[in-house]
């Protein structure tokens, strides 16, 4: 590839105070007629349109000889360009204050974006080879900043500013990038070093973390047989005091936490916090093979200009949801117990919402863009999760198919055929086509499996599966209103007022009313601020403690604010449902069900 490609971009935090990135596109054969740039409209993993266009706040473009050309808007995401002779450049500087993984941010502490967030593509030559060159802000205060990327790098110094490539649009946009004072540790998995990077003040044990993340990937390139085509893999972590979320990437993930997720020196414990960060890192990790290149046909090519809708996020997303912690148990993170504690909590967290009768998980995938991402207080009514309840459909699959074939075939043989098949030669999976292939690898019919389970709105019968493997699958009412279940529970309270909880200075906000509840019955709604229950101030501690010292038939005068209205509503509590969820293994279990569990847990079908 020559020093600057037919597109070259170059990108520096210019104003990193005021949040400002300035990003060059020089194009060496624009469009004759005119050329068009546009920004992509959403970012792959993250299914809704955010509009990154609107951060750009002023473009402009020259040709070589240095006259200044025309620009217009051609709609939201596009600009149009004038004609010209010879090569074109366009500049724009653009805004950065997301603190997430989707977007870009910038300050003075450190600068992260990913490329769909500020590099302008060229229509036409999207499969164009591209350079970009990383430039440090200027000043002395940036003297230590260093880059993190995957991006492959061509003529890059120490620090890693310099020059990139990638093969075309598509690649450029997939490798987040940060920059600033990090620290970084690497370990070595499937023949390729794994960098961990992490930005923000943490006190992590890096040497832990390489340990048990090296785990983690080994498993995940075990059950697969091998690596995608990277030559390195890197985990982009930015530390918060109170944060969640990851992004994945061809050969990267963008991952935001909490500080007390991390571990720390001296404490070889893995705490849930622990737990559930090393689970998010796993999720992310299993993407490089199940969307990166296991993909709907949809989204092959990509059209980041508008909506893509396909009824198979449960399989990508619900399937991953079910091997991120299945991979900490087989990999000796976590033991039966802990694995089966996340599971229940999975499985509450379906069992809670009354959304799961009214919408197929196959349509929750469709509605992706509409409902999952824009959630409003009637969700938990209306919807259902692809995650959670793809990840039991994932866990019920996977005991269908080895109940059937008396364990000789399992969920990791059909992630395997989807890989050799589908992944590795980059082929789309049509509509329905993943369903066909479990039904051809089982040789039996499972059509009626999915028709309930994916397009139907049953809830599994995961005693039934799950008994193969010496598990049972239980349900009680929750202990508390922050009781996430995953456990068995004493002293369960009576009743319930069936809302969503939140302590606010003046007394207790509902933040989500469930459908048929006492809360609803009696009027009360989503926004609602209780601020007494029976003419007494409240907490929401003190309504728990109501809760549970209140028999059934119980009546409650609550005082609420709705808006600027004082409103007076009387609840009558009913009984607490049993919608929390745990599992526990059979006490005895047969010789049978051991084995069947063990293979399970190793990921290896009896010899």
């Amino acid at each position: 590839m020559p020093t600057h490609a037919p597109v070259h971009y170059s990108i520096i935090p210019c104003s990193p105070e005021a949040h400002l990135y300035e990003v060059r596109c020089r194009i060496e054969k624009p469009d004759p007629g005119g050329q068009q740039l546009s920004l992509p409209n959403w970012i792959p993993g993250s299914y809704m349109i955010r509009d990154f266009a609107k951060n750009v706040v002023q473009l402009s473009a020259e040709s070589d000889s240095g006259r200044t050309l025309d620009c217009q808007r051609h709609d939201k995401n596009t600009w149009a360009i004038e004609a010209c002779d010879g090569s074109l450049t366009v500049s724009c500087q653009i805004y950065a204050w997301d603190l997430s993984v989707r977007s870009a941010h910038l300050d003075t502490t450190h600068a992260y974006f990913n490329g769909s967030s500020v590099f302008l593509q060229v229509n036409g030559q999207e499969t164009q080879a591209c350079s970009v060159e990383l430039l440090p802000p200027e000043g002395e205060h940036y003297n230590n900043w260093r880059v993190a990327t995957s991006l492959s790098a061509q003529n890059t110094d120490e620090r890693g500013f310099g020059l990139y490539q990638a093969d075309n649009y598509d690649e450029l946009i997939d490798h987040p990038v940060e920059m600033g004072q990090f620290t970084q540790a690497s370990f070595t998995a499937g023949g390729i070093p794994h960098d961990i990077v992490i930005s923000g003040r943490h006190h992590a044990d890096m040497d832990r973390l390489c340990r048990d993340l090296k785990r983690i990937c080994e498993q995940h390139i075990r059950l697969f047989g091998e690596l995608p085509q990277i030559d390195r893999y890197v985990f982009l972590v930015m530390v918060v005091g109170d944060g969640y979320g990851g992004l994945e990437h061809r050969a990267s993930t963008s991952l935001l936490c909490s500080r007390d997720d991390l571990p720390v020196q001296g404490d070889e414990r893995i705490n849930d916090n622990y737990r559930s960060f090393l689970g998010l890192c796993s999720h992310e990790y299993f993407h490089t093979w199940n969307i990166k290149r296991i993909k709907p046909a949809a989204f092959t090519p990509y059209n980041l200009k508008q909506e893509t809708h396909t009824r198979q996020l449960w399989a990508f997303e619900g399937i991953t949801s079910y091997y991120d912690d299945l991979a900490l148990l087989r990999g000796g993170l976590i033991d039966l117990d802990s694995y089966l504690e996340l599971l229940g909590q999975t499985a509450t967290r379906v069992w809670r919402g009354q959304g799961r009768f009214r919408q197929s998980v196959a349509d929750s995938s469709f509605d992706a863009w509409t409902k999952f991402y824009k959630q409003d207080e009637n969700a938990p009514n209306a919807i259902v999760s692809y995650y959670t309840r793809g990840a039991l459909i994932a866990l019920a699959l996977d005991m269908s198919l080895r109940q059937r074939s008396n364990n000789q075939i399992s969920l990791d043989d059909l992630m395997r055929l989807l890989w050799k098949n589908y992944g590795k030669p980059g082929r789309g999976l049509e509509e329905g086509e993943i369903e066909t292939l479990a039904t051809e690898l089982l040789g039996q019919d499972l059509s009626e499996f999915f028709q309930r389970y994916l397009y139907g709105v049953e809830d599994l019968p995961l005693n039934e599966l799950l008994s193969f493997v010496g598990v049972e699958f239980k349900l009680r009412a929750a202990r508390n209103i922050d009781d996430k279940g995953g456990k068995p529970a004493s002293h369960l309270p009576r009743v319930w007022l069936g809302a969503r909880l939140a302590d606010r200075p003046e007394g207790v906000s509902l933040s989500h009313v469930f459908s048929a509840s006492p809360a609803m019955q009696a009027g009360l709604s989503a926004g609602d601020l209780v601020i007494a229950v029976d003419d007494l101030k409240t907490s929401k501690a003190k309504l728990e403690k109501i809760l549970q010292r209140s028999a059934e038939g119980t009546r409650l005068h609550l005082h609420v604010f709705r808006r600027d209205e004082l409103m007076r509503f009387s609840v009558t509590l009913s009984a607490a449902p049993e919608d929390t969820a745990y599992f526990l293994p059979l006490d005895p279990a047969t010789q049978e069900q051991i084995t069947h569990r063990n293979s399970w847990k190793s990921g290896q079908n009896p010899s």
